[in-house]
């Protein structure tokens, strides 16, 4: 293999996306089964001029990891289901704040410690609802080695493009297991930069005033523009506001900045759908079984198709609903209790012809366990 051609983990794919991204700060604290992560960026930030620090616990990773970012620097820290719960407080500031970073969660099984060594794929609720109060929030997966690598640029750019947190989630199976990893050249894949303010110092800077295009530019702290960054609801100076008409505007700014986007933000791929009666819907690791139950399942031919959600949130509910409009059956694979069931249900004109077909033991969905699915599903004469 060539020198830009890898044989890696996941997780070690995650990271030289980050670094490919841009990465400038790493903050973390070791938990399986992220934690190769961060050994890799031990490594590599130091030398390349980046900064790495392990922290004490997950809550002042994330601290550490906005205060990081308001200095400038593109931060990311890394973790699991039970340290992203410890994160929450300091996600609805980031929120709040509008401070770019990315987050990792390699899901594993819950609640809890759960099963540190398995896979799961139960954290993405967690994602959209885990912090407290009225939020949107942008979380992105990946099937592939390639598509992690890809999907990792791809959440830096959505974080400095729309100020705001991104998660990047993916289970332990897709964490531990290895495959060829192609790295592009740099400037193959686009890199959003900071956008920061043009104004000179001593003109009036507003932090929180968006341009025409919604974009908000930054100043680096010590730039020598002075802002206030709080967690309270704000006006566009930064200061403290109980005005109703302040509140309400930048509740439904921190929405719609992402929600009005869904079109603009979501990235799917789509195998087969012109004229499928079955169509499954799944993303993560389990889109490499349906894949094969595609492929290999002659009872089955050109009648199924598959649709693979990269970004979860915001849902893409009117892409689903369309895609679903004229399939006899919807089939929801995932490796939880159904939370993205229920999000698909909710999508489409008849919730009835949506099944889940999922595990939650810690052990892969195999083609074999969506096969025996669609047959009983088959033979209810759906």
């Amino acid at each position: 293999m060539g020198e830009r051609t890898l044989f890696v983990q996941g997780n070690e794919a995650c990271a030289r996306g980050a670094l490919y991204a841009g990465l400038e700060f790493f903050a973390g604290y070791p938990i399986t089964p992220s934690s190769e992560i961060a050994e890799l960026l031990a490594e590599e930030m130091p030398p390349a001029g980046g900064k790495f620090i392990q922290m004490e616990d997950e809550i002042s990773s994330l601290a550490a990891v906005i205060g990081a970012s308001l200095t400038g620097l593109k931060s990311m820290t890394a973790t699991s289901g039970p340290g992203y719960s410890l994160m929450q407080e300091a996600l609805g500031y980031a929120i709040m704040a509008e401070v770019p970073c990315v987050i990792v969660d390699v899901m594993r099984g819950g609640p809890s410690t759960g099963l540190p060594t398995q896979g799961s794929q139960s954290d993405v609720n967690q994602i959209r609802w885990g912090t407290h109060g009225d939020h949107a929030i942008i979380g992105i997966t990946a099937s592939s080695h390639q598509s992690l690598f890809e999907n990792t640029v791809y959440a830096f750019n959505v974080a400095e493009t729309y100020r705001t947190p991104v998660v990047v989630l993916f289970d332990e199976l897709l964490a531990h297991m290895r495959e060829r990893l192609e790295l592009p050249e740099p400037g193959d894949l686009p890199r959003v930069e900071r956008l920061r303010t043009q104004l000179p110092q001593g003109v009036d800077y507003h932090p929180y005033l968006a341009r025409e295009d919604g974009r908000l530019p930054m100043a680096d702290f010590g730039s020598g523009h002075r802002f206030n960054v709080t967690g309270l609801y704000h006006d566009m100076w930064g200061f403290p506001s109980t005005d109703p008409q302040t509140v309400h505007d930048l509740a439904h700014h921190l929405n719609d900045k992402i929600e009005h986007r869904t079109p603009e933000i979501t990235r799917n791929k789509s195998f087969n759908l012109e004229g499928a009666e079955t169509i499954i819907i799944s993303y993560g690791l389990p889109v490499r079984s349906a894949m094969q139950v595609m492929k290999d399942s002659r009872w089955y031919g050109s009648t199924l198709g598959i649709l693979e959600l990269e970004t979860i949130w915001p849902f893409p509910r009117k892409l689903v609903k369309e895609a679903c409009a004229d399939a006899r059956a919807v089939v929801v694979v995932e490796m939880n209790m159904g939370q993205i069931h229920q999000q698909v249900r909710d999508a489409v004109d008849d919730p009835a012809r949506v099944f889940l077909c999922n595990r939650v033991d810690g052990q892969f969905i195999t083609p074999r366990d969506i096969r025996s699915f669609l047959r009983i599903v088959e033979g209810q004469g759906v």
